[in-house]
């Protein structure tokens, strides 16, 4: 069905983020820099956006930011969309100075029920001659069979449906199915493909004798048989790294991989020694080098957030982690899971690499949508470059998708947290409180959460003041240190970084004095006059 966060224009269903869209039945790719015009376009409706504002959302995707080449991605966004420049729809020109977006957007309650998204898991589509109504007949049975039999078998809240050879259904995979009469047999083949990636998953030979002859529940049988074990090593496959057990079940490893990039994971802080053995075992391995790396990531977010990391220590920590992923990259290519941890781990030392990141995480996100492993980067990925509404839909996303009272719903919990921060979204937030103590968060990092969502004109809990005056003025700058280097420098906005340190400094300058704060993070949230 279609998703909450998706954006409504005429026949077109947006995803909020402009990874793509859908449109009669069919899933659209953008490209970055179609991406970039799409995202400027959508939230500026009925606004002029001039060729110098449209050049600058592309610069950072595309080095040819020539006038010409904003005119040749509009057209390309056009054609996508089904637009046209004569009678548009959505994408108007103002000759000379730029262009407006001018449709209007749908609620989704006014949209009809056969034009909503799939959004399933396997379409089946397929695929005869035309002008057979014999063979069409005969191939619409079959596919009938088949949608049936693996309907049945494939996890509970998963589809399967079946699709007309034209379309491309929103769905996760697609089972293509070509039919060819041979006379005294049916010649069929198949082909289980990735929907986004358009990756063959796997392709065979499908016979069935002349109709009447034969029944076609053993062939069937054996067709859905081979689908739902290529579905089932595919998922398999998408979740191998990083010390999944190879050993249990496929939800009990995808729920596992999905843990395992949680930024508060204390599993990685506790396997240092481990990993430091392994290593020096097996220095090839892009598996082992990574999940060192992980290690390295924990001390420097896991540490006590008043006493901190010296300067000296987190740089060298995070040049081991820039250097090491660097280096693995040739190798990750095959492996989602160790793709998303090249990315996260890329994103977050903030060395001029969140297009990289953004690259990495969106083509390991194509193979994983199947658990929630991608949505706290992607959400990340979306806040760094502005995009809250995204990043917020991304963690709404995950947060509907985790075990209650987990650590991971939590994690989800304080990102969205911080998102509606940097939006300035005080309302938003208030809405979204939770309760800052948790099993799953030390007492210290539960302290820091409490103190960054309170507003500056409101009193903190008593415990929370406490333990402030306790850290002292060398603790406090500290505690803002910390705040700054693990969840705000990654913003590309310097107002959106101020929004989220607001309350963390009007709290502790008020205990503490403003000399606490750091030049560093006066300059980096734009507030060096003010502070």
């Amino acid at each position: 069905m279609l998703q909450p966060e998706d954006l409504v224009f005429g026949d077109v269903a947006l995803d909020r983020s402009c990874l793509f869209a859908h449109r009669d039945g069919k899933q659209i790719r953008f490209t970055r820099s179609e991406r970039a015009l799409l995202l400027l376009l959508t939230r500026n409706p009925h606004s002029l956006m001039r060729r110098s504002q449209l050049l600058d959302a592309i610069a950072s995707a595309n080095s040819d930011t020539s006038d010409r080449n904003v005119d040749f991605l509009i057209n390309r966004v056009r054609s996508k969309l089904g637009d046209s420049a004569r009678s548009p729809k959505y994408i108007a020109t103002q000759y000379g100075e730029g262009y407006v977006w001018i449709a209007a957007q749908v609620p989704a309650a006014t949209l009809k029920p056969d034009f909503a998204p799939a959004h399933g898991f396997l379409a089946i589509a397929p695929v005869v001659p035309r002008h057979d109504e014999r063979l069409t007949k005969r191939a619409d049975y079959i596919t009938g069979q088949l949608r049936e039999t693996i309907a049945g078998r494939v996890g509970a809240g998963q589809t399967a449906i079946v699709v007309g050879n034209e379309e491309c259904a929103a769905t996760r995979y697609v089972l293509r199915v070509s039919f060819r009469d041979g006379g005294a047999r049916l010649d069929c083949t198949a082909t289980l493909r990735e929907v986004q990636t358009r990756r063959i998953i796997r392709a065979f030979r499908v016979e069935f004798a002349a109709a009447g002859t034969t029944s076609l529940t053993p062939e069937i049988e054996r067709v859905s048989n081979d689908v739902i074990a290529a579905l089932e090593t595919n998922l398999l496959e998408a979740s191998e790294g990083l010390g999944t057990p190879t050993d249990q079940p496929l939800e009990i490893r995808l729920r596992k991989a999905t843990t395992l990039l949680s930024a508060s994971n204390p599993k990685w802080l506790e396997k240092g020694l481990q990993l430091r053995d392994a290593r020096e075992r097996n220095p090839a391995s892009a598996d082992i080098a990574l999940q060192w790396c992980l290690h390295l990531f924990a001390r420097l977010v896991l540490t006590n957030p008043f006493t901190g990391i010296s300067r000296s220590e987190r740089e060298d920590l995070e040049s081991e982690i820039e250097g090491t992923v660097l280096e693995c990259l040739p190798l990750v290519e095959t492996n989602p899971l160790l793709m998303l941890a090249a990315a996260k781990l890329l994103y977050f030392v903030d060395r001029g690499h969140l297009e990289l990141a953004e690259d990495l995480a969106e083509r390991a996100f194509a193979r994983t949508a199947d658990f929630a492993a991608a949505l706290p980067l992607l959400g990340q990925l979306r806040q760094a470059r502005g995009d809250f509404a995204a990043a917020v839909a991304f963690f709404d996303r995950g947060i509907e998708m985790a075990d209650p009272d987990s650590e991971f719903e939590r994690h989800m919990r304080v990102l969205k947290c911080i998102a509606l921060l940097a939006a300035g979204d005080r309302e938003a937030l208030e809405a979204t409180a939770f309760s800052c103590e948790s099993p799953h968060s030390p007492p210290d990092l539960t302290v820091m959460i409490a103190v960054l969502v309170t507003p500056p004109g409101q009193s903190l809990p008593q415990a929370v003041t406490d333990a402030l005056v306790a850290a002292g003025q060398e603790g406090a700058h500290n505690a803002i240190d910390y705040t700054y280097m693990t969840s705000v420098r990654h913003l590309t906005s310097l107002q959106a970084r101020a929004k989220i340190m607001q309350g963390l400094l009007a709290h502790l300058t008020r205990l503490h004095g403003e000399d606490i704060v750091p030049p560093f993070v006066l300059r980096g949230t734009g507030l060096i006059g003010s502070s």
